[in-house]
């Protein structure tokens, strides 16, 4: 008997190392197309501005090749993504209702969606301009700017990424409100507390100005109500859901 109630969890955990296992497998190969066409787009990204303006160095024999793993893992982790959404998706499922199981299928394009425009407004915003706040520093200071690859690169994706996983804040609410982990009065209640950690991570991925934390800011604070305003609508939904089922349960 103990055996035999053991077997659903044995089962469980196989079905989440086979998983895994499969996300592991996506993501080298991710990383080696990533390699195969590091070069081509570090030469786009390269012709770019602010890079457009820069004379590149390595300061280093390792810098070249660092920079080639850096790309092939970010490389890796966009191709990953949707598919390990899918998984964490096919692995709650079996817990999940019919309708839930349909609707939470739909956030897995929707964060891809989030995900790339998370890359692209830390690319060609924030990033730019901390680039050039640190650069009038610089010239200020009558510095001579010798920039090497592989820091300015790893500066970038400092920044953009962090940024490219924040906007993935409205569906992982909406996953945890259809979980029923989240609702809309608890993400109330942690309003004051989300705010003051939205103010540390922009304090922390953009340069020590104003103007750059408060940019950076407004859009995570818009992120989290609009979180929160999704997550009611799901919220709503399923009191609605539940309601018909206890009377259709109360019916038989």
């Amino acid at each position: 008997m103990e055996q035999e109630e053991g077997m659903p969890l044995v089962e469980h955990l196989a079905e989440l190392r086979k998983r895994i296992i499969w996300v592991i497998v996506v993501l080298i190969i991710g990383m080696v197309i990533g390699l195969i066409y590091a070069q081509s787009l570090i030469n786009y990204l390269k012709t770019l501005p602010p890079a457009d303006k820069i004379n590149w160095n390595v300061f280093s024999p390792g810098d070249a090749l660092r920079i080639y793993l850096n790309f092939g893992l970010v490389a890796g982790l966009i191709i990953t993504l949707p598919f390990a959404l899918y998984h964490i998706w096919a692995f709650l499922k079996p817990g999940l209702r019919e309708e839930e199981q349909k609707a939470s299928l739909m956030f897995v394009p929707f964060a891809f969606l989030l995900f790339l425009i998370g890359l692209a407004f830390g690319y060609f915003v924030v990033f730019r301009m901390a680039f050039m706040f640190t650069s009038s520093i610089s010239q200020h200071l009558q510095l001579t700017e010798t920039y090497g690859i592989s820091q300015y690169f790893s500066f970038m994706f400092s920044i953009i990424i962090p940024l490219a996983l924040l906007f993935e804040l409205p569906i992982v609410v909406m996953f945890l409100t259809r979980l029923r982990i989240l609702n809309p009065q608890l993400m109330r209640k942690l309003r004051r507390y989300a705010y003051l950690i939205l103010v540390i991570v922009a304090g922390v991925i953009t340069p020590p100005d104003a103007t750059s934390m408060i940019l950076v800011f407004l859009p995570m604070i818009v992120l989290y109500e609009f979180s929160a305003f999704l997550s009611g609508i799901i919220y709503r939904k399923q009191l609605k859901e539940d309601a018909e089922w206890e009377r259709n349960k109360d019916q038989v």
